[in-house]
């Protein structure tokens, strides 16, 4: 099955009923009216904009008073640290609706993205705060390296990503090189592969726009010793030099 069949009339059935289950006000009615049958003929992300239009006419506009009944929504975090295509996929339109309404409550937004990253990627939903509030996001961001959840510690990483596959590139680690430097840098021994490959892949990008700065990285890391798990980040964001 393509990925963007999983979001279909029955999908919009169960999640129609995940929402009003939060939201005592959502019309269910109305939600489906405007959805069912008319997603055949979407790409993957055409159908979630779809989805976050129908939300919108169904929950109404209040964007902090959405994202709290969100908390309520997301259910058990994930006890695995594996990718974003392993689980959490019906979550999609609700990271797709923070995506693009998100800086409307920036703080809110972020400390709902810290949740759900527990149970489905936030690396898309957080560029665009990132791009609006660059220096305080990353300050978080930094903290979120030292939490002991995988999901959290990569996102502080992925998020950052300059070329971050699906999405328009982001320079916000060229603008806060200081603060993007210290997020991979408190990552660079993190014991978690699924981590490490993050910071391997912000290396690899940096390589592609700023390779003296990427240089300076990894000079500085050396001068600290070398771990295996540092030793495999700096080989897999140098692989595409010569």
């Amino acid at each position: 099955m393509k990925h963007k069949d999983y979001y279909n009339d029955q999908y919009i059935q169960v999640f129609s009923e995940k929402l009003a289950f939060v939201m005592p006000n959502f019309n269910s009615e109305l939600f489906a009216q405007n959805l069912i049958g008319k997603l055949d003929d979407k790409e993957l992300f055409a159908r979630f904009d779809s989805i976050v239009d129908a939300m919108l006419q169904s929950m109404g506009d209040d964007y902090s008073k959405n994202v709290q009944a969100f908390f309520h929504l997301l259910g058990p975090e994930l006890k695995e640290a594996k990718g974003m295509f392993n689980f959490g996929w019906w979550l999609w339109p609700v990271s797709r609706y923070v995506e693009r309404y998100g800086n409307e409550n920036w703080e809110l937004s972020l400390s709902f993205l810290k949740e759900l990253t527990k149970r489905f990627t936030g690396e898309y939903a957080i560029r665009p705060l990132l791009k609006e509030h660059g220096a305080e996001v990353m300050e978080e961001l930094i903290i979120w390296t030292k939490d002991k959840n995988v999901h959290v510690r990569r996102l502080a990483s992925e998020g950052v990503r300059i070329r971050l596959p699906w999405s328009q590139k982001l320079f916000v680690a060229l603008d806060e090189f200081d603060k993007y430097s210290t997020i991979l840098t408190n990552l660079k021994d993190d014991p978690e592969k699924f981590v490490q490959k993050s910071v391997g892949n912000n290396l690899n990008d940096l390589y592609k726009e700023a390779p003296e700065k990427a240089k300076i990285i990894i000079a500085q890391w050396e001068k600290t010793g070398h771990s295996k798990a540092q030793e495999w980040i700096i080989k897999h964001g140098m692989r595409n030099q010569d």
